[in-house]
């Protein structure tokens, strides 16, 4: 076992995110295409997949920012429906963390404390955005695309959060284009394409032995 393997083993829970056969559409277009999956308490799923392959529509569906037209999404024992009252008691355990925050007052950290927005880094209004999210105490975090809109040299402070946070046992589902951030901390990786898990497994069974020539073309653009 490598040293990442080592720092990544978490005793997994029982399932916290039940997805099964999830469609969504959008006028004619239909960007998920029965999407089946479940997600432990503990776990790190980080979803990869070219633009457009559904990955961001997924996770906004699991806290109701875009509902789903079939397909049952059960968070932590609680099925999404049209009931307002299951959305809200599902938002309030659901964090989630955008490409990119705009954030609307002063912030409350000591160091920050006379800053505006404006005059944050990209990495730091991402840190904060973490730290907004996590004083809801959520049991699951989602993360759109997190450091995409960052500049390289921020991207790395936002990862250790993140990882500092998967290693506290926290529920995470991450949509990101940081393979080494997929490689170093998740427990399972899925590869979405034209709204479909197209393959998911470890780390190590995506980077050293994938088995769908699509997720090889893929894997083979990007690293």
């Amino acid at each position: 076992m490598s040293e990442n393997e080592e720092a990544k083993v978490r005793t997994l829970g029982d399932p916290i995110v039940i997805t099964e056969g999830v469609k969504k559409w959008f006028g004619d277009f239909q960007a998920l295409k029965g999407i089946t999956a479940t997600v432990h308490e503990r776990e790190v799923v980080v979803i990869i997949g070219p633009s457009g392959s559904g990955k961001s529509t997924y996770i906004r569906c699991i806290n109701r920012l875009e509902a789903h037209q079939e397909g049952t999404i059960i968070v932590d024992g609680t099925e999404l429906t049209n009931d307002i009252k299951n959305v809200e008691k599902i938002r309030s355990e659901v964090g989630m963390v955008f490409q990119s925050f705009n954030l609307l007052d002063q912030m409350g950290i000591p160091e920050q404390a006379d800053k505006y927005p404006g005059q944050l880094s990209g990495g730091q209004q991402q840190r904060v955005a973490i730290a907004r999210s996590l004083a809801m105490k959520p049991k699951i975090m989602l993360f759109d695309e997190p450091t995409s809109a960052l500049d390289p040299e921020m991207i790395k402070e936002v990862l250790d959060v993140m990882k500092d946070l998967a290693m506290s046992g926290m529920t995470m589902i991450v949509v990101t284009h940081e393979m080494g951030f997929a490689r170093e901390v998740a427990d399972r990786v899925f590869f979405f394409d034209y709204g479909i898990i197209v393959e998911e497994g470890t780390p190590e069974h995506f980077f050293t032995n994938p088995q769908h020539d699509r997720t090889k073309l893929f894997l083979s653009q990007i690293l």
